[in-house]
């Protein structure tokens, strides 16, 4: 029997790692502005905190359009290695974060989602169900959508994010 690898141990492919990435976060909001945006400023802190660069940050208003256009720079910038996007991930007819990252072809990764709504279970109960938190490459570019909320922030950043995206950005390379 196999042992599963968890954030903590050690396996043939590793979690972590040493090097620094770049990093761009996209807060998407009609409510907050770049001076009041608590979910954008932790996970900077969060980012900075790992030992990452922040490339660039943005907060744009949730439209498909504002989105898009906001990612496509984003995407193509070879500093960015890894896109965080902030808000626009729940059910009401104004998140609209994954609509636009399925609108640009992205290619949902399953497992980040689904883990998400695991955690968030256990701290918030059945309400988890309601996020859409995904993670899409696009143009090969991993793109993480996370909910608006400082706790969905933490609980996705330091649970999920910061452990794996070292071998992500690594194996998207080979």
């Amino acid at each position: 029997m196999s042992e599963s690898p968890t954030a903590g141990s050690s396996s043939r492919h590793h979690l972590g790692g040493s090097r620094s990435l770049g990093f761009a976060v996209l807060s998407v909001s009609d409510t907050h502005s770049e001076e009041d945006d608590p979910s954008g400023h932790l996970l900077r802190e969060l980012i900075a905190s790992a030992g990452h660069k922040l490339v660039r940050y943005q907060l744009v208003a949730n439209s498909v359009a504002d989105v898009r256009d906001a990612l496509d720079p984003l995407i193509d910038d070879r500093a960015v290695e890894v896109v965080v996007t902030v808000g626009g991930t729940g059910v009401s007819s104004r998140d609209l974060t994954v609509n636009a990252l399925e609108a640009m072809g992205g290619k949902v990764l399953p497992g980040f989602g689904e883990i998400y709504r695991a955690a968030s279970f256990a701290e918030v109960g059945p309400l988890a169900l309601l996020s859409r938190a995904a993670l899409f490459l696009v143009r090969l570019k991993p793109v993480f959508a996370l909910p608006g909320s400082e706790r969905a922030v933490r609980t996705a950043t330091e649970r999920l994010i910061l452990p794996s995206v070292q071998h992500l950005v690594e194996e998207l390379e080979r």
